[in-house]
């Protein structure tokens, strides 16, 4: 599957995702690093890749033709709190499952919304 992690993913996470297969782009380090929210958004959409985050500005696009978008929302984020919630939603939810659908991950509940 074809993902985009925002800059707050943990390295660890970016990581297992390619070890999973999937092709994943990080922004750290390039020219993308510290874009706007809407050109980030538009990258993600403009290359069809699921959008991984922990920024809750990204729900108000639920409504929107996208590709999937996951929100991680805890109340204290770690690198290994982020990294075992968003591996729990790709093992939940299949590679066709996601076009269309915003997962927001919190400590223990999730929700998930269908465009």
């Amino acid at each position: 599957m074809k993902v985009l992690v925002d800059e707050n993913v943990p390295k660890i996470t970016v990581r297992e995702l390619q070890a999973r297969g999937h092709d994943v782009i990080d922004i750290r380090g390039t020219e993308r690093w510290g874009m706007f929210d809407d050109e980030l958004w538009s990258f993600a959409q403009a290359g069809q890749r699921m959008f991984v985050t922990t920024d809750k500005g990204f729900v108000e696009h639920r409504a929107e033709k996208h590709h999937g978008i996951l929100v991680i929302r805890l109340r204290q984020p770690s690198e290994q709190r982020i990294h075992s919630r968003i591996m729990t939603a790709f093992d939940e939810f299949t590679e066709s499952d996601w076009p269309g659908l915003l997962v927001v991950m919190r400590d223990a509940v999730q929700s998930a919304y269908r465009a």
